[in-house]
């Protein structure tokens, strides 16, 4: 049975968006909607999928207790406190016993998906769009430097002080965002070839140069 009080309901995000605030896999949100796992008033299911902000929770709820509740058990869970209506912030006291020994507290895993969803929404302020900056190219604010090719270079697991030398003026928070919001904002198609920096791209060729020369 769950236990807590009443409320309202709350904003929309892409598939994307969902799968870093919930903390799992692309796939794993779509699989919550194609096998219709995740409570209709929770999604639209158009060309464009797009879930509401307490489907994070479910979704981050459903694979985390998975080895302590049977998925027949999640689904009602998720079921019974929806038809309630909770409000975002009501949804952090919901506590499920399912028996004497398996009691489940959402708050825990609310406060991950908060902590993820307020660092989704940094990583979006991070970044700008002008048309007079690199033709519009995304970019990190105050900068030109492209968001994408940042990321790129810290999902290719480059060591942290090889990218404060290719981007000295980024901030290690801003680097880690760049990767969040480039997750989020998948590029379609085939991705840009990455450019570097003029200045690394002359040290690299100066080293090469000293290299051939010994």
């Amino acid at each position: 049975k769950w236990r807590c009080p009443m409320g309202a309901a709350i904003g929309n995000l892409t598939i994307s968006e969902a799968a870093i605030a919930a903390g799992v896999t692309v796939a794993k949100v779509n699989r919550m909607i194609d096998k219709r796992i995740l409570p209709k008033m929770l999604y639209k299911a158009s060309e464009n999928r797009t879930v509401r902000k307490e489907a994070c929770l479910w979704i981050a709820f459903y694979f985390e207790t998975e080895e302590v509740l049977t998925s027949r058990a999640r689904v009602k869970a998720m079921r019974s406190v929806m038809a309630q209506k909770h409000s975002w912030d009501e949804l952090r006291q919901c506590q499920f016993e399912e028996s004497r020994t398996v009691q489940v507290l959402l708050a825990s895993i609310w406060d991950d998906v908060e902590r993820r969803l307020s660092q989704l929404r940094a990583a979006q302020d991070l970044v700008i769009e002008d048309p007079e900056i690199l033709r519009g190219i995304p970019v990190i604010r105050g900068t030109r430097i492209p968001v994408y090719d940042v990321a790129s270079l810290v999902d290719a697991r480059t060591p942290f002080e090889e990218l404060r030398e290719i981007y000295p003026k980024l901030t290690p928070s801003q680097i880690e965002l760049a990767s969040v919001y480039v997750k989020a904002t998948p590029l379609r198609g085939r991705p840009r070839r990455r450019q570097m920096p003029k200045s690394l791209s002359v040290s690299i060729s100066k080293k090469r140069l000293r290299s051939s020369l010994t």
